[in-house]
């Protein structure tokens, strides 16, 4: 099937539920067995049946039979949050003694895990330069096991030459694991790049409407699907039945809002990019961005986050501009109808690299509005930042 057909059926069976369309919320703790043997049984199939609500339900697989389908990948586990998913995933194929190579524009919360509870369990973090592509092989060891991959970085957005890293970490045995939210696999195909496991926060685009906490990691094979599902069962975490419905619904026409949402985007930088006001765009999908012709390559389009960089000024300044914005909210999430706009630090964020951007920074998610009223929005913020 075409990818349009794909993303609105798979996962789909109207006829196990008297017609119902949608695969109904399965609100479920004890599952009743019929006969003795089939309850002495029921561990060796728990994460393909519905043997006890924390290993899955009917509106479980059918989210998860949907992710995996959409990212050629061979199956898919849903956790509860975007961070679960990337904790899950590193928890998975890391232990004591191991080494870890994370690209250093990663997702804050993702930095603070490395720094935090995975050195508490003695596992080495080495963050390295979202630029290095296959020089990433001198930084391996032979005890590097994982290289973390998030391309563009979800912050400062800076490409990274995937196929070239995963030859690499290939060659030397280690897993390629990448967060690949900022894309979904509506724009990038993970597995086809030489990634071996996709991890999602389906909070942002696959649900799409700012209401839903939910993670997803898809594995190219059984067997390191049969990893992460194993860990995830052993941490104890899994999703809310009402969450994975919701995110179901929202991946039904995700295409259509990102298509919608690309071109929004686009817009919208194109007209940032003329501003006296802004220094530096960060935008892959932009021909001066220093990632074009990676992401050109490898990505079928470009979501609608990206980040602009200020000329010198106050904070004040940025505050009044921010402040007073009537369709842009003040808020770190994305993906969802509504468009948003915060303040980023990213040197803050490095150890590997320097930022140098020569004033503020601030990113901007592009929703459905429509981009006449974004632009005459932002005009007028431009205008109280200038008069500040």
């Amino acid at each position: 099937m075409k990818e349009d057909t794909l993303i609105t059926s798979v996962g789909r069976r109207p006829e196990d539920f008297h017609g119902v369309v949608n695969t109904p919320v399965y609100r479920c703790s004890t599952v009743l067995f019929p006969t003795l043997e089939s309850y002495l049984g029921r561990g060796k199939n728990r994460f393909d049946n519905v043997t006890y609500g924390i290993h899955g339900t009917p509106t479980t697989y059918t989210f998860e039979e949907a992710m995996a389908a959409l990212e050629d990948g061979y199956r898919s586990v849903s956790v509860p949050s975007g961070l679960a998913a990337v904790t899950a995933a590193l928890m998975s194929f890391l232990e004591a003694g191991d080494h870890v190579l994370m690209v250093d524009s990663v997702y804050g919360p993702t930095r603070t895990f490395c720094d935090g509870l995975l050195k508490r369990q003695g596992v080495e973090t080495t963050y390295y330069d979202p630029a290095i592509g296959a020089g990433i092989g001198e930084l391996m060891r032979p005890e590097t096991a994982v290289v973390f991959c998030e391309s563009p970085g979800s912050m400062t957005f800076e490409m990274q030459d995937i196929p070239a890293i995963a030859a690499a970490a290939r060659e030397r045995g280690a897993k390629v694991l990448m967060d690949n939210t900022w894309a979904t696999p509506v724009f990038f195909k993970a597995f086809e790049h030489g990634v071996d496991v996709s991890i999602h926060a389906c909070t942002k685009y696959v649900a799409g409407h700012s209401d839903v906490l939910l993670g997803a990691i898809t594995c190219a094979n059984e067997e390191d699907w049969l990893r992460v599902r194993t860990t995830v069962s052993e941490l104890g975490i899994c999703p809310g039945t009402e969450e994975v419905y919701l995110a179901t619904r929202g991946l039904r026409t995700m295409k259509v809002r990102l298509n919608h949402q690309q071109e929004s985007g686009l817009a919208v930088a194109r007209w940032l990019e003329q501003r006296p006001e802004v220094a530096r765009m960060l935008h892959p999908a932009l021909p001066g961005d220093p990632g074009h012709a990676l992401w050109k390559r490898d990505f079928k389009g470009a979501s609608s986050l990206f980040a602009i960089v200020l000329h010198p000024c106050s904070r004040q300044a940025v505050a009044a501009m921010l402040d007073g914005l009537e369709l842009f909210g003040i808020g770190s999430s994305w993906g969802g109808f509504e468009s948003l706009i915060i303040p980023a630090d990213p040197e803050g964020q490095r150890t590997a690299t320097t930022w140098n951007g020569p004033g503020p920074c601030i990113r901007l998610h592009i929703g459905l509005e429509a981009v006449e009223d974004l632009i005459a929005d932002l005009e007028k913020g431009f205008q109280r930042l200038n008069a500040a």
